[in-house]
């Protein structure tokens, strides 16, 4: 696959995604059907945030880091708009059970940053 191919999956995708998210929104009421409907409004927001914090992301990588291999900034962007998309959820869950502090903010930034160090060192040292 090219990676203009990957980028118009993506896109397509994400549009989908959003798509199905506003249906959900508009068209599914969580009190009636319960925890069904309320997995598939938190699973496409959270696939239609991954697709465009990536495109997002990489557009962003791609015109500032030029001398950058493609595919590292494919995975580079496909990981950290996969954690920003899994913080926003977070937050958004915690919210809906009441259950969200700063520290709970706190507490999500600091699991994911680590997360990240930890997919950073690793890489270095595989290299």
């Amino acid at each position: 696959m090219t990676l203009k191919q990957l980028l118009i999956s993506v896109f397509v995708a994400t549009a989908v995604c959003w798509l199905g998210w506003a249906l959900v929104l508009l068209q599914i009421d969580p009190t009636a059907n319960g925890i069904g409907g309320l997995f598939i409004f938190y699973l496409c927001l959270f696939f239609a945030l991954c697709g465009t914090f990536f495109l997002i992301s990489f557009g962003i990588r791609k015109i500032f880091n030029r001398s950058d291999l493609e595919y590292r900034i494919v995975a580079t962007s496909f990981r950290q708009s996969f954690f920003f998309a899994l913080l926003i959820n977070g937050v958004l869950f915690l919210q809906s059970k009441n259950l969200l502090t700063w520290w709970n903010i706190i507490l999500l930034v600091l699991g994911l940053s680590i997360l990240e160090f930890f997919f950073l060192s690793y890489k270095k040292t595989n290299i």
